[in-house]
């Protein structure tokens, strides 16, 4: 059957486009995405728009609903989440709150029916059927197999964390207002339909999650609905509310999300502190002491205009540097993100395996997708000249079970060299394959004992 893509900028469908698959064996039987690669997947998740298209026209831009009667695509959505999951879920231990909120939208209010404690399948069942409640349950990728596999490939596309939510909503219900989220959204519709309207941002690009009154959003500017298979991707502040038709069966679709504090002032912030370190270092004018009591007082013109002078020096000196410091953002990225996907006990991600390196030997990156390397000032408290330092920051050992719940400080797992290390660093980085020999290192010692630190975190292998 052909697919139909249609941009929901203008409601207009463009032309069949024929019906191309990918298949490759998933875990439990054949996929019609390509997951062989995170670009791989991004392509076939949106086909038949092309991905160049989809970043020129509808990225952080307008809504895109693409509809599909695809048959295959369909049963493999259903088996991404169902309703019948539930029950064995809810014997794993979930709980209100944490795993499973249970809502619905009444007279355009939400309206929480969440109990207290752990989560009982009989009484989710009972709110979902006599209270038409919907059941939202929260990061289901860390139990669903395939949903990790998904989101860790998208993970790795994004370079940004990608979070999910599973809605079920009986028919003739809805579960939220109108609201907007900081996030970019791409909904799968898994079971049964869902009817969307969709209006024009309030806030474009919005930053943080609103609702919003019906006065106040006016007419929909797109409304749908959605099938077994469809997919629809709206930008961060897009207000929307979503309803089960009557009639029907419930819905279930899932919600994947991602680029959350991703935008170039979350950018400028993480770099700025350690640009005005390393400035502050080289220029005496920046480690002069503010006027007496300007702390006390409200800021004067005269503090203005040095401070925007500082702020053109900085720009200056910022077209010249060779390594942003990162403060933050790359390492949170690795520390939160999902591990990657695999089958089994996991054990390449944490035993090395393979010859040891040597001197002689010929070495290369893997698991390059989860990997970064940043530089940044030591953050040894013992050290008081701050020097420069190479940090890698690896998610091989990552919690799945954790992933974006945000109740624990996660552990950050990686290496960290002296700043002379970086060329060596960025050969094996930039190489399919290198010779241990051929590092720009100093002494033998020193390129042995950087790829054997590497190997032992599992990030090299000798080929």
């Amino acid at each position: 059957m052909p697919k139909k893509v249609k941009p929901a900028g203008d409601g207009k469908e463009e032309g069949p486009v024929p019906c191309k698959q990918v298949k490759l064996e998933a875990a439990g039987g054949p996929s019609p995405l390509n997951l062989d690669s995170p670009s791989g997947l991004f392509e076939s998740l949106i086909s038949p728009v092309k991905t160049e298209t989809f970043f020129k026209e509808f990225w952080e831009q307008k809504p895109l609903l693409i509809q599909r009667d695809d048959p295959v695509l369909a049963t493999y959505y259903r088996s991404l989440f169902r309703l019948s999951d539930l029950k064995s879920l809810c014997s794993r231990g979930m709980y209100y709150g944490r795993d499973v909120n249970v809502c619905r939208c009444v007279n355009g209010k939400k309206k929480v029916l969440n109990k207290d404690g752990k989560v009982h399948f009989l009484q989710l069942r009972k709110d979902f059927d006599q209270k038409r409640a919907t059941i939202q349950f929260h990061q289901p990728q860390r139990f669903k197999d395939e949903l990790w596999r998904i989101q860790e490939k998208l993970e790795c596309y994004f370079g940004s964390l990608v979070g999910s939510n599973v809605y079920i909503t009986p028919a003739g219900s809805q579960g939220l207002p109108p609201h907007y989220d900081d996030v970019e959204v791409f909904i799968l519709q898994l079971e049964g339909e869902k009817h969307w309207r969709l209006y024009h941002p309030t806030v474009p690009l919005a930053r943080e999650y609103s609702l919003e009154a019906e006065d106040r959003i006016g007419r929909p500017a797109h409304e749908f609905t959605l099938k077994p298979g469809d997919l629809l991707y709206f930008p961060r502040g897009t207000v929307h509310q979503a309803d089960a038709p009557s009639g029907l069966a419930h819905s279930t679709h899932v919600t994947i999300s991602t680029y959350q504090s991703s935008s170039w002032g979350d950018f400028l912030l993480d770099t700025i502190s350690g640009l005005v370190f390393d400035t502050a270092k080289a220029d005496v004018e920046l480690r002069a002491g503010i006027p007496r009591q300007l702390l006390l007082v409200e800021t004067t013109a005269v503090a203005t205009r040095k401070l925007s002078g500082f702020l053109r020096m900085l720009a200056d000196r910022l077209e010249g540097t060779r390594e942003l410091l990162s403060a933050d953002m790359k390492k949170d990225f690795a520390m939160n993100r999902l591990p990657p996907y695999y089958v089994g006990d996991g054990a390449e991600l944490s035993t090395p395996g393979g010859r040891l390196p040597g001197l002689d030997s010929t070495v290369r990156l893997q698991f390059r997708d989860h990997v970064v390397l940043t530089v940044g000032p030591d953050q040894d408290p013992s050290d008081e000249t701050r020097e420069k330092m190479v940090y890698i920051y690896h998610s091989l050992k990552n919690r799945r079970d954790t992933h974006m719940m945000g109740n624990e400080e996660p552990e950050s797992h990686g290496l960290r060299f002296p700043l002379s290390h970086i060329d060596a660093l960025k050969q094996i980085w930039n190489s399919s394959a290198i010779s241990v020999k051929d590092l720009k290192l100093t002494t033998d010692e020193e390129k042995q004992s950087l790829v054997l630190a590497l190997w032992t975190e599992c990030l090299i292998q000798v080929v």
